[in-house]
């Protein structure tokens, strides 16, 4: 087993606003606003990078979901202008299905994490998450849990640091500006992931808890038959398309999902 990565820090007991009533999403049932009691924990302060998962990949040899299936989704816009042609999906485009991604290269087989050992590794399903967490004697966050440890000791706030998106003008998340799916204007630097310690810490010392990569949670969706709930949003969330970087927000996957903008991090109890 290896050691915990970062240095986790402890999420205080007690009961916290959980949810919203912003009826933004009705689907995704997020409200209403209700008060939930989670038990003192310890979470990792980021979300698992590329050095992180190498060191449990090579020490354990554990091959991925999406390196045994030959393919991942992709975001388009992060693929080659003379990429071969791939496969869509039907109602967002966006997404690529590309033979040879995995989480060694994200972005396809002419893509590597070389230059990205601080930054999230993606294109890790459920699975492969869950096998990273036992290594290092934790676990996947509940769902009460990670909302709890985001919110960072504010109640009711639309994001982990409070309610404006960018106070004084400072981008606080890793999100899509401009026009999604088309351009980006990169006002916050970043076309794809960024490192993990880019953008400011939330009250409890955790960051990327809104944008960056979506998180994977231990939760069942309620009624969607063998989906996972994750939380955060990523990267390609964008106000006109996936509003869902608000900390009271939430969507979920299946769990052989891999993806370039899902990741997860590590809870650990006390």
């Amino acid at each position: 087993m290896s050691s915990a990565p970062n240095e986790p820090v402890v999420i205080p007991a007690g009961v916290f606003a959980m949810g919203t009533d912003d009826d933004r999403f009705p689907a995704d049932m997020e409200g209403p606003t209700r008060e939930v009691e989670v038990a003192a924990f310890m979470a990792s302060p980021t979300i698992v990078t590329n050095d992180e998962y190498r060191e449990f990949a090579d020490s354990t040899g554990w091959s991925t979901g999406a390196e045994a299936d030959g393919w991942a989704f992709v975001f388009a816009g992060l693929l080659p202008d003379d990429f071969t042609a791939t496969r869509g999906v039907v109602g967002s485009e966006w997404w690529r299905v590309v033979e040879g991604a995995d989480w060694r290269h994200p972005h396809g087989p002419q893509s590597s994490i070389d230059d990205l050992g601080s930054h999230p590794v993606v294109q890790i399903n459920w699975f492969d998450a869950v096998a990273y967490c036992e290594w290092v004697g934790g676990r996947l966050f509940s769902e009460a849990e990670w909302e709890k440890a985001a919110r960072g000791g504010l109640s009711g706030a639309r994001y982990p640091w409070g309610d404006e998106l960018t106070p004084q003008g400072r981008h606080m998340c890793n999100i899509w500006q401009g026009e999604f799916p088309n351009r980006n204007t990169l006002e916050d630097g970043w076309l794809g992931t960024s490192p993990v310690h880019e953008f400011p810490a939330n009250g409890y010392g955790l960051h990327d808890c809104a944008g960056n990569v979506w998180e994977w949670t231990s939760e069942a969706w309620e009624d969607r038959p063998g989906h996972r709930v994750v939380r955060g949003g990523s990267y390609l969330c964008h106000e006109s398309y996936c509003n869902r970087y608000r900390v009271g927000a939430r969507t979920s996957n299946t769990p052989d999902t891999a993806a370039g903008n899902i990741g997860f991090r590590v809870a650990f109890d006390l």
